[in-house]
This record gives structure tokens, C-alpha cells and sequence, in this order.
């Protein structure tokens, strides 16, 4: 058994995708329209053909309280493996991404906390 797709809930699907393939790096794999929201996924670029990110709509009632209070406590809702978190930090905050936690130095891994603008916290983390 394998990961085969992650979902991330979204306040926009359009913001979204542009988020995470203009600025993140990420390389769209599906984008399916179904009604009023699509069937959205992306990828990374270093392996297209592995785990996808569901860029899913928040219409549940359960999720947006839930995500609204991870943000609220600070607890990111992912974390995304990078090379070198400070490489990584400069180029996203010169893109404009807000970060809420600059990179942390924690003994085996460093990690960096940033808002994806469409509702989340994002952890990127690199092993030391």
C-alpha cells in the first residue's frame, strides 16, 4: 500500500492551484471540473508521477472550524520535505510567502512554517 494523493482544504481552488505552481513549484496533474468546485491535484516536479496534493474545497461544515483552529494554534496541517530549509525560505519569502515560523534549528531537522494564503499552515523541513 502507498500514498497515492493528500488532500489540503482550500478557501479557493483557482487561488490555489496558482499558489501552489506559481510560487511553491508544484506541477498541476489534474484539474477536473465537477459543478461548482474540480477534482484539482498537483504534484512535485521531482516526482510527478508520486504522491498528489487534492487541493479540496472546505464545504464540509467540520473543516472549516477544524482548519480555522489548527491555523489559530499555530499547528501546521503538513509538512513538505525540502533540501535546505533556509535555501528554501529565501526563495519563497522573495516570492512574498508570509512565513510564521522562520527557520528553526531543532537537532535532527529544521523547520520553517509559512501560509499557503488559501486557509493553511505549511511546514517545510530538511534533516540536519
Amino acid at each position: 500500500m502507498k500514498i497515492a494523493a493528500m488532500s489540503v482544504f482550500v478557501d479557493d481552488q483557482p487561488k490555489a492551484l496558482a499558489f501552489y505552481t506559481d510560487v511553491l513549484g508544484f506541477v498541476p496533474i489534474a484539474n477536473v471540473p465537477l459543478g461548482e468546485h474540480s477534482w484539482i491535484t498537483v504534484a512535485s516536479p521531482e516526482a510527478p508521477e508520486g504522491t498528489q496534493i487534492s487541493l479540496e474545497p472546505k464545504d464540509h461544515p467540520a473543516v472549516r472550524p477544524f482548519t480555522e483552529a489548527l491555523v489559530g494554534d499555530g499547528i501546521p496541517w503538513t509538512s513538505f520535505s525540502v533540501d535546505d530549509v533556509q535555501a528554501e525560505y529565501d526563495r519563497l519569502v522573495a516570492a512574498g510567502v508570509v512565513f510564521t515560523q522562520p527557520p528553526m534549528n531543532m537537532g535532527p531537522v529544521t523547520t520553517a512554517v509559512f501560509d499557503d494564503t488559501v486557509g493553511n499552515l505549511i511546514q517545510i523541513a530538511a534533516m540536519n
